[in-house]
């Protein structure tokens, strides 16, 4: 709400300059129309109020009908808006950077074949379902690797996850912190924000050391527990989520869980103002309906005596 009023200005204000003049038109008019204009001068209005029939309030409502709807298409005409249009050449895909727990812990064969098996799996499915969209790839155990910058070519990276494994990494450990820290250091670089998936059994670094790297950036944090649900361990997962503002996924045997990953991914954008077209969108189509319901009001119907006359 606090954007939407920060933001908000007509787009061409001069037309407000039409506003003073409908109220003088409609002034003018009412007093040329006006069928006791003659007796005013001559008649206290006490009196002549007294000598008149009808009700000049209900006869004049149309009339007010009709300034309502000056006044609402003079606003309508300056083109009241609060925000830009997206531009064409920005791509909407955000990238979603992945970071791979490749401990020793990721061999356990709960659930089987083994948890690092059916982290190959999920990327893969995750690979698929963001076809073309920005995907990148972080192992991390001890110490944290860049393998992939985000890329369009999604099955490379699903086939580079495939190659990590805890042997392969310098450092036993769990060191997440780490691997946020080279996300971000990554995804400085790129224009467009993102946002990052955990891929984990459990999440064993300090809860204060996520903290204060979330402190560094707004980038959206989810995270996929490669646990059986009634595992202990993803109580682990879950205190880290809240350490850094993220929402956690189970790894779920249909599919649900990429699918929620994906949309929660497509949700995400930090982008700055630049990345949105540099022409503010029109808003004042909102008043076309109620310029329409006023002008039906604006009509006068004729009384009884009027049409037995």
């Amino acid at each position: 709400m606090s954007e939407l009023i920060s933001n908000f200005h007509f787009i061409r204000p001069i037309a407000l300059l039409l506003i003073p003049i409908a109220f003088g038109i409609w002034w003018f008019w009412q007093r040329s129309t006006d069928p006791l204009l003659g007796w005013r001068n001559q008649i206290e209005p006490e009196l002549l109020a007294a000598m008149t029939v009808g009700n000049s309030t209900a006869d004049r409502a149309p009339a007010r009908w009709v300034l309502i709807t000056w006044l609402l298409t003079s606003i309508l005409i300056a083109g009241p808006t609060w925000k830009l249009e997206p531009s064409p050449f920005v791509d909407n895909a955000t990238p979603l950077m992945i970071l791979l727990k490749a401990d020793n812990d990721m061999l356990q064969p709960d659930p089987a074949p083994s948890r690092m098996e059916r982290a190959y799996l999920k990327i893969a499915d995750l690979a698929e379902a963001r076809a073309g969209q920005p995907l990148g790839l972080i192992a991390y155990a001890g110490s944290a690797h860049l393998v992939l910058p985000p890329t369009r070519d999604t099955q490379i990276v699903a086939s580079m996850a495939m190659e990590v494994s805890p042997e392969m990494m310098p450092v036993a450990g769990d060191r997440l912190d780490l691997a946020i820290s080279e996300a971000l250091r990554v995804l400085s670089e790129d224009e467009q924000g993102a946002s990052l998936l955990v891929v984990a059994d459990a999440v064993d670094t300090p809860p204060d050391l996520l903290t204060a790297m979330k402190k560094e950036s707004s980038v959206a944090i989810q995270f996929l527990s490669i646990n059986s649900p009634d595992s202990s361990q993803n109580n682990s997962v879950n205190r880290a989520a809240a350490a850094v503002n993220g929402t956690v996924e189970q790894i779920d045997i249909e599919g649900n869980d990429i699918t929620a990953i994906v949309r929660r991914a497509a949700k995400t954008r930090n982008s700055r103002p630049g990345e949105q077209g540099g022409q503010w969108k029109e808003s004042g189509y909102w008043l076309i309906p109620l310029l329409g319901l006023l002008m039906l009001m604006s009509f006068r119907r004729e009384t009884t005596e009027e049409q037995t006359a």
